[in-house]
């Protein structure tokens, strides 16, 4: 038997952890902008300023499970 023995690792998806990270960092001031004071308007700017960030954010469980 090959591998008996042997611990499972955990697969960290690399590529869509690092996706997501670099969505919330371009985000990243969008979200102290929120916080300082909060609109409705504000809320719905944000994904029309930064549509491949939302994008990226939404699709990450998706790309976690593709990539295992």
């Amino acid at each position: 038997m090959r591998g008996a023995g042997r611990t499972a690792r955990l697969r960290l998806p690399l590529i869509p952890l690092v996706l997501a990270l670099l969505a919330l960092l371009d985000l990243r001031t969008e979200f102290q902008l929120l916080l300082d004071h909060f609109t409705i308007t504000s809320l719905v700017e944000i994904p029309r300023h930064h549509p491949l960030a939302i994008a990226v954010l939404l699709c990450t469980p998706w790309l976690c499970k593709q990539s295992r």
